[in-house]
């Protein structure tokens, strides 16, 4: 149902091409950059390395130089300086990020020459930077599945909708976005575990707002519907799995079991839904949905109802024995 895919190596070049205006970053020194791959998803600010503290130093992070590591730079001589950088600048670093638009010492950039470390200014302060860098990363090395469905936003709620080839589920989603509901990807889903513990649901570039269906062909939500039908990302809440109505199977009439399907070590409910003539399967995705919520505010319609049949049964146990008990009184 879910294949997980092998993560995307995450160059230097990635973040400089991707987050470039978002970082206010700018280019000083530095080449092939597609070479320069960032291992781990964490950021370091060299404050105690610089020190000549290195244990605990890591030289598979990207580098934050602020205005406290550069002040304490330009306090030392210059011999000594150039020591303290070419302790802490290994060729191993990814890449170097100095922040406020600060000057770097003439050694900073003699280093990062020779041992072709990719060097950054970035107009951003050190903390926004640091926080945005953080998130940045953490999600460029988040888990991440890709499975075959549609997943739409229906009352607020992320809905992906799986099943067979050809069972109706771009159908399903059209009838959907007609009603009102946004649709975030079509035929292929990619879910992301976020740090939170949440799954978030997106599709590829290329097919983003486009539904494929059969007898028409490939349309486009947002220019025959409006920008208000699509969204390009979505929390995932729930999975239905629409299936062929089987008549020798049985399915469940009540709901009072809850099944869970596990994606990425997150549990998300889980329904079958059968799908044959004379059923409004939109209409039915929404009722699904509705009551996620309901049970989401504490109301569950399925436990109700079987504690209104116990009370119901005990209550007529109670008015059986009634008789024959007076009865042994007499």
């Amino acid at each position: 149902m879910f294949k997980e895919k092998s993560k995307e190596p995450f160059s230097v070049q990635d973040l400089y091409k991707k987050h470039q205006e978002r970082l206010g970053l700018k280019l000083i020194l530095g080449k092939d950059l597609g070479k320069r791959m960032i291992k781990l998803p964490q950021v370091e600010r060299p404050g105690l390395s610089l020190a000549g503290y290195l244990k605990g130093y890591s030289e598979l992070r990207m580098l934050l130089f602020g205005a406290m590591e550069i002040d304490y730079l330009m306090d030392l001589h210059s011999n000594v300086r150039y020591q303290r950088l070419n302790s802490v600048l290994s060729k191993k670093v990814p890449g170097i990020i100095i922040t406020s638009s600060l000057t770097p010492p003439k050694e900073f950039k003699a280093l990062c020459r020779q041992k072709n470390i990719p060097l950054f200014i970035s107009s951003k302060r050190t903390m926004d930077l640091f926080n945005m860098l953080t998130v940045i990363l953490t999600e460029a090395f988040s888990p991440c599945v890709s499975c075959h469905g549609t997943l739409v936003e229906a009352f607020g709620v992320g809905l992906l909708i799986q099943g067979d080839s050809s069972i109706g589920k771009s159908e399903a989603a059209l009838g959907l976005v007609e009603r009102g509901h946004r649709l975030i990807s079509d035929d292929v889903v990619r879910i992301t575990k976020k740090e939170n513990g949440y799954l978030e649901g997106t599709g590829p570039e290329l097919t983003r707002h486009l539904l494929e269906i059969r007898g028409i062909g490939i349309i486009n939500v947002a220019h025959l519907y409006g920008a208000v039908c699509i969204s390009e990302k979505k929390r995932v809440d729930l999975i239905v799995k629409l299936e062929a109505w089987d008549d020798n199977h049985f399915y469940d009439r009540v709901g009072l079991e809850e099944k869970y399907c596990d994606v990425l070590g997150v549990k998300v409910l889980y329904h079958i839904l059968p799908v044959k003539p004379g059923r409004d399967v939109i209409l039915l995705l929404e009722t699904i949905v509705l009551n996620h919520r309901l049970k989401g505010m504490g109301y569950n319609s399925a436990k109700e109802f079987n504690s209104k049949l116990l009370e119901t049964i005990a209550k007529r146990q109670k008015e059986r024995k009634l008789p024959i008990e007076a009865h042994s009184d007499s």
